[in-house]
């Protein structure tokens, strides 16, 4: 796989990212699960990427998509009335390309994508915690965490808003505003508003 750095993420002002960030067990998809649809509510489209740490597959072997793909079909596309999925293997890559799923999702023109996992990648997120896990913060950190997300009352950095993450009223509405804060938040902590970003 190229390195994170050979294709590097481009925070493009027409589609405004924003990646979740947490450790395991507190509650990323729970918390997806309840965004989306009040989301929605509010006129929003949202695109979710999610990050897979282990092989995965939405086929079912002895289907004519999944011979097609064992076949060597790259990509795949399957399509009804319904939905599309497509399936492509990636068996040279180390790990997902961020930049290539981005693309992807692109020309279906969200209002914001929200990303759980990748981490390790330069984008604005919202960091969830919770106290019982023992786990480390990450915003101290990571620049780009711009909110945490905790159960517990505890000291952020400096230009890290605390949100309460048993509010999902107050969550809703701070990700919800979170398109119309992107073009000045499209950068990290240390850097000036304004600043070209990378």
């Amino acid at each position: 796989m190229k390195s994170l750095d050979a294709r590097p993420l481009t925070l493009a002002a027409d589609l405004p990212l924003l990646g979740i960030a947490a450790w395991s067990g507190t509650g990323k998809t729970t918390l997806l699960e309840h965004l989306l649809p009040a989301l929605a509510e509010r006129g929003l489209r949202v695109a979710v990427i999610k990050h897979a740490h282990h092989a995965f597959d939405v086929d079912q072997p002895g289907k004519d998509s999944h011979r097609l793909r064992q076949a060597g079909a790259l990509p795949m596309v399957v399509a009804s009335r319904a939905r599309v999925a497509l399936m492509m293997e990636t068996p040279t890559q180390d790990e997902a390309d961020l930049v290539q799923l981005i693309d992807m999702v692109r020309p279906q023109a969200p209002d914001l994508v929200l990303i759980e996992g990748f981490k390790a990648w330069p984008l604005p997120k919202l960091e969830l915690y919770r106290s019982s896990l023992g786990k480390p913060l990450r915003c101290g950190d990571d620049l780009w965490i711009k909110a945490l997300a905790s159960d517990a009352e505890l000291a952020v950095p400096e230009g890290v808003e605390a949100l309460d993450l048993n509010d999902l009223a107050a969550l809703v509405d701070w990700v919800a505003a979170w398109p119309a804060r992107w073009l000045h938040e499209r950068h990290p902590r240390n850097q000036r508003v304004g600043a070209p970003s990378s």
